[in-house]
């Protein structure tokens, strides 16, 4: 919710709430559709109506809504009311909706709805999760290349109020394949008696129905497109894909990824709202998966208790030296994760990537372990010293190539990369580190029997 007045939240509030619901409806209408959701979302649904229901931009009004309030709302409406509602929302935000809902609730919704946005929403719903056909509206403003400006404009005029965007039209042949695009800008200055075919781009920037949704949103941003086509592979237009849809799945995709890189499962909606049972599922499995994982470390530990038991000052370093590993590993999980979700680098680079980020790992250990070797000399004296500064090396270049790797190998398995997660790059480091501090330790060290 942007900075809004508190008086005016709070004024219109009490007006709802003591049902002077038009008067609420009047002071709401000077306020952003996101900034009207924000306050009637608060009150019970059967008031939410009755205040969405007298405004104007009731569908736009309605998008704003998170999902779970969306259906909340959603079932308390009588299915007139809600296939009212509906039909004023755009193709894409509607369809988003209809699918949310049982099986028994679509079948009922359908004979309300009028047959053009039953056309649609069967259409729209039919294009598989994750594609560009999933996210794509059929509202679009379609033109022929022998029409002139001004019917071209007169057009425009007529389809505007139903249309997603008419900052770009799209000019198609006699079978619906898209053969050019012309912006409105050109339209307004153009002579009316020009032809659109005169005018029109021919070299467009498409995508196919079945292309993923975050291709679709690279290439938006990389070529800054307000709206980009979609077609078959035949290349006839079925629709566009507008920039603030394509920012949705960017803002999903990021949100998706951060709670992945977290170890946990994506948590929709508000976290404020959210309840235990639902914090507890999407954190319990990797949590109890890395629990077990840790037991490596454990087992690492047990196997050289001999040379620990000889040497106790090996124990104060090795939280130190576990924790760089864990520390180094998933700053390089977090760069090739995030290179890999923009396209910046892909399974092909690892071996050009490797070489590079091994001569990183071994500046950046030798720095780390130059820095505890002194340390190690108060500590435990000279071997002490060698050893800690091997270990350090050692193991910030494995945490490093493990953190670099595991998203190339979870992308190369059909996983997404975000699984590579600070949780789980940790614990392989983890126990990696155990293993190669005590492994050196034991080789360099027998004998010796360095006290605490």
């Amino acid at each position: 919710m942007s900075e809004l007045d508190e008086e005016l939240v709070n004024t219109v509030t009490e007006l709802i709430q003591n049902n002077r619901i038009t008067s609420a409806t009047d002071r709401l209408k000077s306020l952003h559709p996101s900034d009207i959701a924000d306050i009637i979302t608060q009150l019970p649904a059967s008031q939410s109506w009755r205040v969405l229901e007298r405004l104007p931009e009731r569908a736009e009004v309605f998008a704003y809504f998170e999902p779970e309030q969306q259906i909340r709302l959603a079932t308390e409406l009588p299915r007139l009311s809600l296939a009212r509602l509906m039909n004023e929302m755009s193709a894409d935000e509607r369809t988003d909706l209809f699918k949310r809902f049982s099986r028994g609730v679509r079948e009922s919704l359908l004979q309300a709805l009028a047959l053009d946005e039953q056309e649609d929403i069967r259409i729209l719903a039919s294009h598989m999760e994750g594609t560009a056909g999933a996210i794509m509206t059929t509202e679009l403003v379609i033109l022929r290349k022998a029409m002139t400006v001004a019917r071209a404009m007169a057009m425009l005029r007529k389809e505007a109020p139903e249309a997603e965007t008419i900052y770009h039209a799209y000019v198609v042949d006699l079978n619906r394949k898209l053969i050019g695009v012309v912006s409105l800008r050109e339209l307004l200055i153009a002579d009316p008696e020009a032809r659109i075919a005169d005018l029109m781009i021919s070299e467009v920037v498409s995508a196919k129905v079945t292309d993923k949704q975050e291709e679709i949103a690279r290439t938006i941003a990389r070529y800054d497109l307000l709206a980009l086509p979609i077609t078959d592979d035949e290349g006839t237009l079925l629709g566009i894909v507008t920039y603030d849809d394509a920012m949705d799945v960017v803002n999903e995709e990021v949100e998706d990824d951060f709670h992945k890189s977290a170890g946990m499962g994506t948590v929709t909606g508000s976290f404020k709202e959210a309840s235990i049972y639902l914090l507890y599922r999407k954190r319990v499995f990797w949590l109890v998966f890395l629990v077990f994982g840790n037991l490596f470390s454990s087992a690492g530990i047990a196997h050289f208790e001999d040379i620990i038991a000889s040497n106790l000052v090996l124990v104060f370093f090795l939280p130190l030296l576990v924790g760089s590993g864990g520390n180094a590993g998933s700053q390089s999980s977090t760069l090739m994760v995030r290179a890999i979700a923009t396209g910046d680098v892909e399974v092909k680079d690892w071996l050009q990537l490797i070489g590079r980020e091994t001569l990183v790992a071994l500046a950046l250990g030798g720095t780390m372990g130059a820095a505890v070797a002194s340390l190690g000399y108060w500590r435990g004296g000279s071997e002490i010293a060698i050893v800690v500064c091997l270990s350090m090396v050692s193991i910030v270049l494995v945490g490093c190539l493990v953190g670099l790797s595991l998203p190339f190998v979870l992308d190369r398995l059909g996983f997404d990369p975000a699984g590579a997660s600070a949780p789980l790059v940790t614990s392989i480091c983890d126990a990696t580190g155990v293993v190669l501090y005590l492994f050196i330790a034991s080789q360099l060290l027998v004998g010796v029997g360095a006290g605490t």
